[in-house]
């Protein structure tokens, strides 16, 4: 019987795409014999992730996790969006939050933490690629938290409690009253879910998008055909028209639709009789940024039928 060494396991792993554990066990089960192994787990249906995992899974879940001053946000996708109406599929996400949670909201870390039952998050997550039979994915995981103060959560699109298309947190860093922090925090993770900020603060803007913005004002102001002196105040007057867009303290408020949002923290600083700083947010919206494969249903059924 081959000796079972953790490089072995490691190269199943990768031949399959199934857990460590699993792996294990199937070495265990075929005195070492790697292809053996590989047959035992395709048997067992636990190799099945591998051969999934080319398919662009850009359907799934934002799941949110938040407790007093700590809160984390988790994207875990699949190929469809009926997958996302699965308890399995949605109980998994929301477990992936909490363990996301405790980890700070680091990606890497949450893969190989601890799965509530047993193994890790990444071999759960591969056991239920094998039991749906979808490509899955745990594509990102972000965290927020504060010394003192609340982090508020929201979900958009909302298919459980906890679990939609965007989370959302706010951060609010503040030594007042934890309900009244908390009600506004919930509000203002709306505003961020519908306005979509780019930034905290106007120092926090990307510099390179900056110039890019204002490169272009420039040259749009140009065409006025005015003094350089009267371009150089349009120019300045649409960039803060830009802050105002993209700056979530620059905002206006979704909820009354006339303050600013720094107006609003600093009414509350007031009610509260202490300072309250808005210290951040996050904000994941399901699919950003993955390209998603159109499907030409017609050219498919086409070319099959060249090749029949």
């Amino acid at each position: 019987m081959a000796e079972i060494t953790a490089s072995l396991v490691k190269e199943l792993r990768e031949k399959t795409g199934a857990g460590m554990m699993d792996c294990k066990k199937a070495l265990t089960e075929t005195g070492g014999d790697l292809e053996a192994a590989v047959d035992w787990l395709r048997k067992k249906g636990l190799a099945a992730a591998a051969k999934k995992a080319g398919r662009v899974a850009a359907e799934g879940l934002v799941a949110v996790a938040a407790a007093g001053a700590k809160g984390a946000i988790v994207e875990v996708n699949a190929e469809t969006d009926f997958v996302a109406r699965n308890d399995q599929f949605q109980s998994f996400a929301k477990a992936a939050a909490e363990v996301a949670l405790a980890q700070g909201g680091d990606l890497e870390k949450t893969k190989v933490a601890p799965f509530p039952g047993g193994g890790t998050v990444s071999e759960k997550l591969t056991n239920l690629v094998a039991t749906i039979g979808e490509n899955m994915n745990l594509r990102r995981s972000t965290g927020l938290a504060v010394g003192a103060g609340v982090v508020a959560s929201y979900v958009h699109g909302a298919v459980a409690p906890g679990v939609g298309k965007i989370g959302v947190l706010v951060a609010l860093e503040s030594a007042g009253d934890a309900e009244k922090l908390a009600a506004l925090g919930k509000q203002l993770a709306m505003h961020v879910a519908a306005a979509n900020p780019t930034a905290l603060d106007i120092s926090s803007v990307d510099p390179a998008a900056l110039a890019r913005e204002r490169a272009i004002l420039t040259e749009q102001a140009a065409t006025s055909g005015k003094p350089a002196a009267v371009i150089e105040k349009m120019v300045e007057g649409r960039v803060r028209k830009y802050y105002e867009e993209t700056v979530l303290l620059e905002q206006v408020y979704v909820v009354d639709g006339e303050s600013r949002v720094k107006d609003v923290v600093g009414k509350l600083a007031k009610e509260l009789g202490a300072p309250v700083k808005l210290a951040g947010f996050r904000r994941v919206a399901l699919g950003e940024g993955i390209e998603k494969k159109q499907e030409d249903f017609a050219a498919e059924v086409a070319a099959q039928l060249k090749k029949d």
